[in-house]
């Protein structure tokens, strides 16, 4: 037991120390305070500057409305009285950043025409578009004899409820903030078990390659080798998980309070971040082996992305069929999905954070996780305990069964 430790605490301080680790460490965080305060960002570099936009108004009426409604949008518009491909010629040269010709049709209600140097911005001729609109509305309902109250009651929306009749269902409030917290957890999940499963199949492939596995298994057991490198790979993962929660929590709170609260982090039951870690370090260690083990059978580092790249494709699988729970969760596909292990961790938990989930299904799936993880980890330490003696050209499935028939020699 002393071996495993002294293999697990290793792993753990050499990862943690590396260079690679804290440079990106470093910069993730400095990404994550970058979103947390995206907006103050934004405005320190395009401070209160308003788009420029000049008017050129064929009717003679549209321009005094549309400039009321346009300031409101925080867009500065000009009326010009230069013919068009004059006016043109001032956007090449970058006096205008957009010129809007407005017209009358047949019919006598507005119609314009934008022109800019690129349309790669949509939101001025955007909301350009949303004022003409409204004055349209205002024009068409002048021109029919419809009173401001009129005009108003026709806006007004269709008053619409939605009512869950099973008795611990979610509100809408509550699944809208449920199911940003879950997008955001998955993601996470979906990133650390990509990044620390291949952490530890190169690291095994990385001490095949240069022998020095024949000289630790002489004196450490194949077995507590395996364990260890998992344990301590899943603690530098926890210990760098816990500097992003950390660092965004604090960026969260003290710089993006609208980010904070379209979260809902206030108001989400404390069980959903305990499902989170429990589905977390399930998920990983079941991934874990899997990378462990393929990572033995192989003896060049550069064999290791081609060996694991199976196992990858089902996290992939599971995070695409979790992006499609988040709008059906209950459907029956995600539902069954949930307890098939190599899903659930992702499944289940985007289950539990959406919709009522009976506790059986819950206990029934960590049941199934569980002993899925205690037959891989079986069979995964007898591969193990032959793959690292197995030197050569890689073949997944033959090599396999050569590292079991190692084992009982």
């Amino acid at each position: 037991m002393n071996k495993f430790f002294l293999v697990a605490v290793h792993t753990y301080q050499t990862k943690l120390k590396a260079k690679a680790f804290l440079v990106t460490t470093a910069i993730t965080c400095l990404l994550i305070i970058g979103v947390a305060n995206i907006q103050p960002i934004i405005e320190f570099f395009t401070g209160d500057e308003k788009p420029h936009v000049a008017v050129i108004d064929r009717t003679g009426s549209l321009y005094g409305p549309l400039a009321k409604q346009a300031n409101h949008n925080q867009i500065a518009l000009t009326k010009i009285t230069d013919m068009e491909n004059e006016a043109k010629e001032a956007v090449k040269e970058g006096k205008w950043d957009g010129l809007l010709v407005l017209s009358m049709d047949a019919e006598g209600l507005p119609e314009a025409v934008y022109y800019a140097n690129t349309i790669v911005d949509n939101q001025t001729p955007e909301e350009l578009e949303r004022a003409l609109s409204q004055l349209k509305t205002a024009l068409s309902a002048a021109k029919l004899g419809l009173t401001d109250e009129q005009m108003a009651e026709l806006s007004k929306p269709v008053p619409f409820q939605k009512v869950a009749l099973e008795k611990n269902a979610k509100t809408e409030e509550e699944l809208n903030q449920a199911r940003s917290l879950v997008y955001v957890l998955l993601f996470a999940m979906y990133m650390f078990v990509l990044m620390y499963g291949g952490m530890i199949a190169t690291e095994v492939a990385t001490e095949k390659s240069s022998r020095v596995m024949e000289i630790l298994v002489s004196s450490v057991p194949p077995v507590q080798q395996l364990f260890g490198k998992i344990i301590g790979v899943a603690l530098v993962s926890l210990t760098q998980f816990f500097v992003f929660f950390a660092v965004a929590f604090a960026a969260l709170k003290t710089s993006g309070q609208e980010v904070w609260r379209f979260l809902g982090l206030d108001h989400l039951p404390a069980s959903i971040f305990v499902y989170a870690l429990v589905f977390f370090l399930l998920g990983y260690l079941l991934y874990a082996v899997l990378f462990a083990v393929l990572g033995s059978l192989v003896s060049r580092v550069e064999d290791v992305q081609p060996a694991i790249t199976p196992v990858m494709m089902l996290v992939v699988a599971a995070f695409m069929i979790a992006m499609f729970g988040l709008n059906a969760p209950e459907s029956a596909f995600v539902t069954g999905a949930s307890f098939v292990p190599f899903f659930a961790p992702m499944l289940m938990f985007l289950r539990i954070g959406l919709v009522s989930v009976p506790g059986w299904e819950v206990a029934l799936c960590l049941v199934l996780l569980a002993a899925t993880i205690a037959l891989l980890i079986y069979f995964g330490a007898k591969v193990y305990r032959g793959g690292v003696l197995m030197y050569g050209r890689m073949n997944i499935f033959k090599d396999i069964k050569q590292a079991i028939q190692l084992t009982k020699k």
